[in-house]
């Protein structure tokens, strides 16, 4: 248990940031996932560009590792290219 107040202060300011990097994770997750289920290329096409600015603010952010963001991009856009 933290004894200082500025280690209280950090946990409650980690608790925070969790909560917020697990929604930005989550929503992020959710759109791959509608992608997938696209079947309309020019909808596909649209919607991709969303989810490439959300992993890419993601890995900015560090809530995803930067290669993560661009393995998900590829494998994406090949989908896409398959439509």
């Amino acid at each position: 248990m933290a004894n200082h107040q500025s280690a209280r202060k950090r946990i409650r300011a980690n608790e925070a940031k969790h909560l917020h990097n697990r929604y930005q994770l989550k929503t992020c997750r959710t759109a791959i996932k509608q992608l997938k289920q696209v079947k309309d290329k020019e909808q596909a096409v649209t919607l991709f560009k969303t989810v490439v600015a959300m992993l890419d603010k993601s890995a900015k952010r560090h809530i995803i590792h930067k290669n993560k963001a661009a393995n998900t991009k590829s494998k994406l856009a090949q989908h896409i290219n398959r439509l």
